[in-house]
């Protein structure tokens, strides 16, 4: 759809006409918000969601160190060269687990690529959310084997992709960070924003969903002229095109939407030229997460609002070559998150803006030589200044064939599903425990007896 962040005419129509909402993009714009949507909030808040696609293996991302999984793990993943010990961990951190069933405490360490994550995690700003995955209810492995109560097409990567993105294990039309938006009622251009991939998470029913070039910005073709004065007098010239009333209301519409757009794409080209102080990975998530914050930043300064973005890494498909690709992988990771969280550190933006990371599911804890395959429960992160740090949930019991195993070569039966991770952070975000229940998560939040996993201060 874009090249080198220049659109056809027609393509930056249909872009317009998705990010200014019927035609109210030039009244509205970035210029404020509407009276119902300023009566919902009083300040500035911002969820980015980093998809990590193909099935991000949890196991390896973060690892236990208690000598009974440790063993598990050893024996398991040794032959085949993807345990991590010694230099491939971080240092050994040691935690109470929270929200889990029974009190204790868990020694654990990270992947040595997620050392910037393991710094921040110091800093008490990562909480770290163990085996979660999507359930339509909590579940049990004799429930499970019963059948009946488990989302269906597990193991598929875009059935379970629209599971986590919807957040409910029914799946959706709409994602959660979208309907979060509907609720809330955002009226700005740029409340909901997929950078580089398109992502379900941020499409509500009422709120549209844009999406942006990694580099945030989008023009028209044949306007980059030189002399620049050639392109300036072509582009007033198609403005007083737009502007004409040509007594056609569809042809009208259409011309509108175009000039919204161009109002959009100068807003965009300002906004991502704004400095930030911080240098980013020269990587695809790097450059989605520079943006995102370019944003962030210009629309922290216009007063209260809220916004949800998308960004997206691939490659977590690893059924090969697992050992030095999900170490890469990983290594961008938190190298883009490092970035991201330093820039919003330094700008005053930590506690109004919060990171997590999803993925469609975790990987088998038993190999299949070189790599792993497709499993359920997985891990993952949250960053962010307003964020309680810690371990929350518990690691699955890593017997093969045990009660957390779901096929015999551990595919861990989640223990927490994504509808109480993201009540969290909706609750954090300004929605009501009702509206989470009733038009964020229907049907399946309410069948959770725990909805707050407290990991949002």
């Amino acid at each position: 759809m874009m090249n080198d962040a220049i659109l056809s005419r027609r393509q930056f129509l249909g872009q317009s006409t998705q990010a200014a909402s019927a035609a109210t993009l030039a009244s509205v714009g970035l210029l404020g918000l509407s009276g119902a949507a300023q009566a919902a909030v009083s300040d500035y808040k911002a969820l980015v969601c980093v998809f990590l696609s193909g099935g991000n293996d949890g196991a390896n991302m973060v690892v236990p160190l208690d000598p009974v999984r440790q063993a598990q793990y050893a024996r398991l993943r040794g032959p085949a060269g993807l345990a991590l010990s010694g230099t491939g961990l971080t240092p050994a951190r040691y935690s109470p687990l929270m929200t889990a069933p029974a009190a204790g405490s868990q020694s654990f360490a990270f992947h040595a690529a997620l050392a910037p994550i393991d710094r921040w995690y110091g800093q008490g700003k990562v909480a770290v959310l163990l085996n979660i995955g999507s359930l339509r209810r909590p579940l049990t492995k004799a429930e499970y084997l019963a059948g009946g109560k488990a989302p269906g097409e597990l193991f598929s990567h875009p059935d379970q992709q629209v599971q986590v993105q919807s957040g409910l294990g029914a799946g959706s039309a709409t994602g959660w960070g979208g309907r979060l938006m509907d609720v809330l009622g955002g009226a700005r251009a740029l409340d909901a924003v997929a950078v580089g991939t398109a992502g379900q998470f941020v499409q509500g029913a009422s709120t549209l969903a844009n999406l942006l070039p990694e580099s945030g910005g989008v023009a028209l073709n044949g306007f980059n002229l030189w002399p620049q004065a050639d392109g300036t007098e072509r582009m007033k010239a198609l403005q007083k095109v737009l502007a004409t009333n040509t007594g056609n209301r569809l042809s009208n519409a259409a011309n509108q939407s175009l000039a919204d757009g161009i109002a959009l794409a100068n807003t965009l080209k300002t906004a991502t030229a704004a400095p930030l102080g911080t240098t980013f990975p020269s990587t695809s998530l790097g450059a989605q997460l520079k943006t995102t914050a370019q944003l962030i930043a210009a629309h922290a300064k216009l007063g209260p609002g809220r916004q949800v973005y998308h960004v997206t890494l691939g490659g977590f498909d690893t059924h090969g070559g697992q050992a030095w690709q999900h170490g890469d992988l990983l290594a961008q990771l938190s190298a883009a998150v490092d970035a991201f969280q330093t820039t919003l550190t330094t700008t005053g933006l930590d506690r109004s803006v919060t990171l997590f990371t999803a993925s469609e599911f975790g990987r088998t804890l038993s190999p299949n030589a070189s790599g792993t395959d497709h499993g359920w429960g997985s891990t993952s992160l949250v960053v962010g200044g307003a964020v309680k740090g810690g371990l929350y949930g518990e690691f699955p019991d890593f017997t093969l064939g045990g009660p957390d195993d779901a096929s015999g070569r551990g595919v861990w039966i989640p223990r927490l599903g994504f509808q109480q991770s993201g009540a969290t952070l909706g609750r954090w975000f300004g929605v009501s425990a009702s509206a989470l229940s009733t038009q964020v998560f229907p049907g399946e939040l309410d069948l959770f007896p725990r909805q707050d996993l407290g990991f949002m201060g």
